[in-house]
């Protein structure tokens, strides 16, 4: 079925041009004020806007709406209210008020807090985010009318992801705008970051994934030998897209496009069953709503499909996992992208100062941004040959490394490597315009042409933390730069010399090689970079003294709710590990192991009535067999004997930062030695008594 992307795109999305039809003019322009500069609207404006809202809404098929927030679970929340009002003589009206707009008030005593709250005190605020549009869902449950809002406790400390984003984005600009006033620049009244997140995702037929408790439940395979193929001939990897999966997409991008999100890449991603999604760049608080309303739609198409969307970072051991690479670059109201060096980046001042706060933000808070993609599924990802290492380094390829080696050796002029041509040697092909550096997949940092790529986010989690702290770095680079040049007598000889301070200073975050190298590793060391391989290892960054100045000075986090996040960033951890172990032991106490003893206790009668009927025939093989998947059965009764104890221990260790990295040192190790005997008994057991469906079920039956 043909679809006319032009007609449908927005058609869920309450936009600006919803508005300008369907508000009166002098409140449209009050609310666009608003929206841009800041403030508050009058109640009669929100009382005039929600009854339009609400129509246009209704119009829709919606019959609630929600306040739609991002608490710290890292997912979202929403409580359904019907616009109806009290009834009288059995009638109802149906009424969106400007207060139920503007403000709502949830329950917030059972998501995290990190002791922000009480367990007995449960008030908790949401507030219309003006600078997100309202949008309405189709659901099962109907028709939903979703208010974006954030989330914040009784005394204002914020409870979720939203609130710090629009806090450091306020930051940035105001301290860009600062620099753009020292180049001359008038005009622009706003900047702000600008982000594409490239979502990765692997899909799985629905009755394989309903026979796995430990997809179920962790959302990745506990256990599971390798398919007899993998990815080993890269034959997925923009490969031709199977109907299944097409039908899936074609979906899936309707979706999206009523819902307003620029969905334009689709293709095979590397691994079997793999695949990506990738929208156009967008505002940063936007393009965070519509990666979780992209999350959420996802698993929703899926289902109509018969699939499973699987979003964890690692659901298959031994093949590649999923990451999000987040797209960000800094913009103003008048078209300006602060990171495009232009055609001669040697020369363009702006740009260079720019880049060589990044280089001092990046350096300086390289454990902040390492633990802003921190989450517990990255952990079987990162360091892989497939994404990029837990060491925070820069790429900025051959061009702009050498502009910047020649700043830092105080060369008389700078030079720019030339870009040239490419000739393919087919004469029926045009020459290509080749770019002057090659790309690094092995970074997590990136510099593409007029963005950096941020690759190191996982799959699963909101970028909303890792935009918050580039922000927040970027903008205390930029306020330093700015707090310097304002005092400065000779303003283009004090940029110079800053650039070439900033950038001597910080040199040593900027690695062109491979990240995936032993090599590396011990480099980095010797450059005095951290090396942040687990989610446990990178929590402490986040209340160091350096942190807390940073985000206290431009007012995004106070120090308790920094405390509070570390403190929600342990209890995750230990609450997802034992989650995991608690299903292994529950599928290896009640899957594997009788389905094992089945096995061999068949196998054992079998020989003993072979020997029996035919004492001359040899049944060395069958004895042989016999032994060895009796020898892995011991080894996997034996340390499923050792881990729930070994667990009960690691829970009565009372400091909560001890227990997490106890789960680490020790829970984890027992994990993987519950699973090596048993994936090594899948190999060797018949498929038919076999419990649960295999790797090459999973990842080729879609």
């Amino acid at each position: 079925m043909s679809v006319n992307v032009t007609e449908i795109f927005g058609s869920n999305v309450f936009s600006t041009n919803v508005m300008r039809e369907r508000l009166p003019k002098k409140v449209f322009q009050e609310v666009m004020h608003v929206m841009e500069h800041g403030g508050n609207i009058s109640m009669a404006t929100a009382d005039i806007v929600a009854n339009a809202m609400k129509d246009w809404a209704v119009e829709k098929g919606a019959t609630h709406y929600t306040h739609w927030f991002q608490p710290l679970t890292g997912i979202t929340a929403e409580k359904h209210d019907a616009f109806i009002t009290c009834p009288e003589d059995n009638k109802v009206l149906l009424q969106l008020t400007g207060k139920q707009l503007i403000m709502g008030e949830s329950d917030a005593s059972s998501f995290p807090s990190g002791g922000l709250r009480s367990t007995h005190y449960a008030r908790g605020y949401t507030a219309w985010d003006m600078t997100s549009p309202a949008f309405v869902k189709e659901m099962s449950a109907g028709t939903i009318l979703c208010i974006p809002t954030i989330f914040v406790s009784y005394h204002g400390e914020a409870l979720d992801k939203k609130t710090p984003l629009l806090r450091s984005m306020q930051a940035l600009n105001t301290q860009a705008i600062r620099i753009l006033r020292l180049f001359g620049n008038t005009e622009a009244q706003k900047v702000f970051p600008c982000v594409g997140a490239e979502q990765e995702y692997f899909l799985v037929d629905r009755d394989y994934y309903m026979q796995r408790r430990d997809l179920i439940y962790t959302g990745r395979t506990l256990f599971g030998a390798p398919a007899p193929k993998g990815q080993e001939l890269e034959d997925q990897y923009f490969g031709v897209i199977r109907e299944r999966v097409g039908a899936f997409m074609s979906d899936l991008n309707q979706e999206l496009w009523k819902l307003g999100i620029p969905a334009t890449t689709q293709h095979n991603e590397v691994a079997p069953s793999q695949h990506e999604m990738a929208p156009i760049y967008t505002m940063c608080n936007l393009a965070v709503d519509q990666n979780q309303l992209t999350m959420e739609t996802m698993k929703r198409v899926a289902t109509r499909h018969g699939l499973v969307c699987l979003l964890h970072e690692k659901p298959y051991a031994g093949v590649n996992g999923s990451g999000k690479h987040n797209n960000w670059s800094i913009g103003t109201d008048t078209g300006e992208n602060l990171l495009d060096p232009g055609d001669t980046p040697n020369e363009n001042l702006q740009f260079l100062l720019v880049l060589s706060c990044i280089m001092k933000a990046v350096d300086k808070h390289a454990d902040l941004l390492r633990q802003s993609a921190a989450c517990v599924g990255n952990e079987h990802r990162l360091g892989g040959q497939e994404a990029p290492p837990a060491i925070i380094s820069i790429f900025l390829g051959d061009q702009l490394e050498h502009v910047v080696n020649q700043i830092v050796s105080n060369a008389d002029s700078i030079k720019l490597l030339a870009s040239g041509k490419l000739d393919s040697g087919v004469s029926t092909v045009p020459l290509l315009s080749r770019d002057a550096t090659d790309r690094n997949r092995t970074t997590p940092f990136a510099f593409t042409g007029n963005k950096f790529e941020f690759r190191m986010v996982g799959s699963s989690d909101s970028i909303a933390d890792a935009n918050t702290t580039l922000n927040a770095i970027v903008a205390e680079a930029m306020c330093d730069a700015a707090d310097y040049l304002e005092q400065a007598e000779d303003f283009d000889s004090a940029c110079l010399q800053l650039i070439h301070d900033n950038m001597a200073q910080h040199q040593r975050i900027i690695f062109n090689g491979n990240g995936y190298s032993d090599e590396w590793v011990r480099e980095a060391a010797r450059r005095g970079l951290p090396n942040l391989p687990s989610l446990v290892d990178t929590v402490p960054a986040l209340v160091t003294d350096k942190a807390v100045e940073l985000f206290t000075k431009f007012g995004i986090y106070t120090k308790v709710e920094l405390e509070a996040r570390a403190e929600i960033m342990y209890e995750t951890y230990i609450k997802v590990i034992k989650i995991e172990a608690n299903t292994m032991i529950h599928m290896a106490a009640k899957h594997y192991i009788p389905a094992i003893i089945t096995y061999t206790t068949r196998l054992a009668q079998s020989i003993t009535a072979v020997a029996q009927a035919c004492p001359e025939t040899d049944l060395s093989v069958q004895k042989k067999l016999l032994n060895s998947v009796s020898d892995y059965l011991s080894q996997a009764s034996y340390a499923l004997e050792q881990l729930k104890p070994l667990m009960d221990r690691v829970d009565s260790i009372e400091d909560l930062k001890e227990m997490a990295l106890t789960y680490r040192r020790a829970v984890v190790p027992a994990m993987d030695a519950l699973r090596y005997p048993i994936d090594v008994l899948e190999l060797m057991v018949d498929k038919e008594v076999w419990p649960v469906p295999t790797y090459g079920d999973l990842m080729f039956e879609v």
